[in-house]
């Protein structure tokens, strides 16, 4: 009988254990939500005045807002190539825009399928070739549908299977038209000190923060998914604003706001809720951060540094340095070449321009109307003449205070008072670029042979 109790009460112990370690052992999920072209400080927990950002606002809340994340480039496609691969752009191939990575490149998806994983991407993909990026690609979103996600979570959470998700939006991309812009009635905003004020750029940014209110909107259908799935306590989430907007001195370019991303994270019972970083983290960190929560080991050939650490709040810092990118050789209405590099401290942002005898021409150069409203305006005002030469040329060398100048506007670069910081920081980029295998301007001139459009026109030749 003695014997009989004690077996009874060890098995009852071992299957106490299994429980114990199943709830352990059980791996969370991510969802990584990705904006386009969303400028940081056009979002309420970033500052702006005018936003309308509820669910952003209090995703950054309920978990850590990042004060200093940094992208490898400041276009679209070579931040997604970046994002989902863990590695600088130019070591992938995939540095223009429009681009494609080298074949054999690795990515978010090879890392965690072998952990387990389902790992999907919803929305805007701009990424390529699909080899180098095996997700789940999920329809909808793009055009308002929400269904496609909500059944991938609903098939993965009925099946007990740990996914990893990018939910992709196109908006605030131009063109702006989703959102109510009456909501942001122009007379009554505040527009960054480098913007021409006229009544067109007024309209147009009225527009943009109806855009990124209507991305909010997606936001909080997303949470809302996890929670009606019953995955929000054991899920990540990860909001990103992505580069700059396309008005000047953002996207296109290295200027601070052009590679700096709002990027807030929350995680139940893991982030401490009400939490700021300022340690400085880039897009390339994300990928070690996720194979770490999946319960892998990230490779050291990554560029990018887990931030699970920063998470659980063990230590506040990560990085010295970040270092950014722009080609503008194959853009739409672009230059035939305008390179930039760029490196940022703890303090100072280092900008190199490549060939400063060129002219930066882009989509707002050649044809927006309200750029040509600035045009207009600098013909007899000193100041947004100023503005407008200086979008357009640009010194070989440009640095910047941006704990003081955010707004990038006072150069230090011809101040002596400078000079050690400066040559520093051009040590450090120009180390950088050469462990990418950047060798400058012969590297911006193979801009094409590495974007799929011309290569395809090329090989039907």
């Amino acid at each position: 009988m003695k014997s009989t109790w004690i077996l009874t009460l060890g098995l009852f112990i071992a299957l106490l254990s299994c429980k114990q370690t199943d709830k352990v052992e059980k791996k969370p999920n991510m969802v990584f939500i990705l904006a386009d072209d969303c400028s940081y400080w056009d979002l309420g927990t970033y500052g702006s005045k005018d936003a309308i950002t509820p669910n952003i606002d209090k995703l950054a809340a309920d978990g850590i807002k990042f004060t200093r994340a940094y992208q490898a480039a400041s276009m679209c496609s070579p931040t997604r190539h970046n994002l989902y691969t863990g590695l600088y752009p130019v070591k992938t191939g995939a540095y223009p825009n429009h681009t494609m990575a080298k074949e054999g490149t690795k990515s978010i998806a090879h890392y965690l399928k072998p952990l387990g994983y389902r790992v999907a991407l919803a929305g805007k993909t701009h990424v390529a070739p699909k080899e180098v990026f095996p997700f789940e690609y999920l329809k909808g979103l793009t055009n308002g549908d929400f269904n496609p996600i909500n059944e991938f979570v609903k098939d993965a959470s009925s099946k007990e299977e740990p996914f990893c998700l990018f939910v992709c939006s196109k908006q605030p991309h131009t063109p702006w038209d989703k959102g109510d812009a009456s909501l942001f009635p122009p007379e009554k905003l505040t527009l960054p000190p480098f913007f021409v004020d006229t009544e067109d750029t007024r309209e147009n940014f009225s527009n943009y923060l109806a855009e990124i209110n209507y991305l909010d909107g997606q936001v909080g259908e997303i949470l809302k998914i996890l929670k009606d799935n019953g995955q929000s306590d054991n899920t990540l989430v990860v909001f990103s604003s992505e580069q700059g907007n396309s008005f000047p001195f953002a996207k296109w370019t290295c200027y601070d706001v052009g590679v700096r991303s709002g990027f807030v994270a929350k995680w139940p019972g893991k982030i401490k809720q009400g939490s700021v970083s300022d340690a400085l983290i880039e897009y390339s960190d994300v990928v070690p951060t996720f194979v770490e929560m999946a319960g892998g080991t990230p490779s050291e050939y990554l560029d990018g540094k887990s931030l699970v650490n920063l998470f659980l709040g063990k230590t506040d810092e990560h990085k010295d340095y970040a270092y950014s990118l722009q080609t503008t050789r194959g853009i739409n209405n672009g230059s035939e070449h305008y390179g930039i590099r760029s490196v940022v401290s703890d303090q100072y942002r280092y900008i190199l321009n490549l060939t400063p005898e060129a002219a930066f021409k882009n989509n707002i150069t050649q044809k927006e109307t309200w750029w040509k409203t600035w045009q207009s305006v600098a013909e007899t005002n000193e100041e947004a003449a100023r503005l407008v030469k200086n979008y357009q040329y640009r010194p070989e060398k440009e640095l910047y205070d941006v704990l003081k100048d955010p707004y990038c506007m006072n150069n230090l670069a011809d101040n002596p008072d400078f000079e050690a910081v400066k040559d520093k920081l051009h040590a450090k980029l120009i180390t950088w670029m050469n462990e990418c295998g950047d060798k400058g301007q012969e590297t911006e001139m193979e801009a094409m042979l590495h974007m799929p459009k011309f290569v395809k026109k090329n090989k039907d030749k």
